[in-house]
C-alpha cells in the first residue's frame, strides 16, 4: 500500500512538472503564433529618428530569436510589419541606453526604460516613448523575456 501512495505521489509530481513545461514551451507555439499586429502608426508625416534590424543574438539557442526591422520616432517605437520573434512568456519591449547588446548580462549593465509587454509575435506594433524621455540618448530595441531573464532579440540603432 504504502508503495501505490509513494507511486502516486511521484507520478502526480512528474505530471505537474510535465503539464507546466507543455503549458510553458508548447502552448505559445500552438495557439500564439497565429496572432499577427498590424497596428498602422498614428502620424506618419513624423520625422524616423532611428531605426535597426533585430538579429538572432545567440544562434546557437533555436528558441529565442527575432529578425525584422525597427523603427524610432520622438514619441513612438514602431516595431515594423517584417517583424517576427519566436514564441514565449512574458516578453518586454525596452529601450536600451547600450549598444551591441548580445547577452542578458548586457540587458542589466545599463539603463533601459520598458516600453510594455510585446502584444504579438509578429507583424506592426507601435509602442509610445514617455513623455520624460529623450528617444535620441537610446541606441538599442530589445525583446527581453521577463520570466526566465532571457534576452530574445536586439536590435542596434543606426541615427537618420
Amino acid at each position: 500500500m504504502k508503495r501505490f501512495f509513494f507511486g502516486l505521489v511521484i507520478g502526480g509530481a512528474l505530471g505537474l512538472v510535465a503539464g507546466a513545461s507543455a503549458m510553458l514551451f508548447v502552448y505559445p507555439f500552438i495557439f500564439l503564433n497565429n496572432i499577427v499586429a498590424d497596428e498602422k502608426l498614428a502620424n506618419a508625416e513624423m520625422p524616423q529618428r532611428a531605426s535597426g534590424t533585430f538579429i538572432h543574438a545567440n544562434p546557437s539557442d533555436p528558441v529565442h530569436y527575432g529578425m525584422g526591422k525597427v523603427s524610432v520616432y520622438d514619441d513612438t517605437v514602431r516595431l515594423e510589419p517584417d517583424f517576427v520573434v519566436g514564441p514565449g512568456p512574458k516578453y518586454k519591449v525596452l529601450l536600451h541606453t547600450g549598444q551591441s547588446i548580445r547577452t542578458t548580462n548586457d540587458i542589466h549593465a545599463a539603463g533601459y526604460v520598458d516600453l510594455g509587454p510585446l502584444r504579438a509575435f509578429q507583424g506592426s506594433q507601435n509602442y509610445r516613448i514617455p513623455a520624460d524621455v529623450k528617444a535620441s540618448d537610446f541606441q538599442s530595441v530589445v525583446i527581453w523575456c521577463e520570466a526566465f531573464d532571457v534576452l530574445i532579440s536586439p536590435a542596434d540603432l543606426a541615427v537618420k
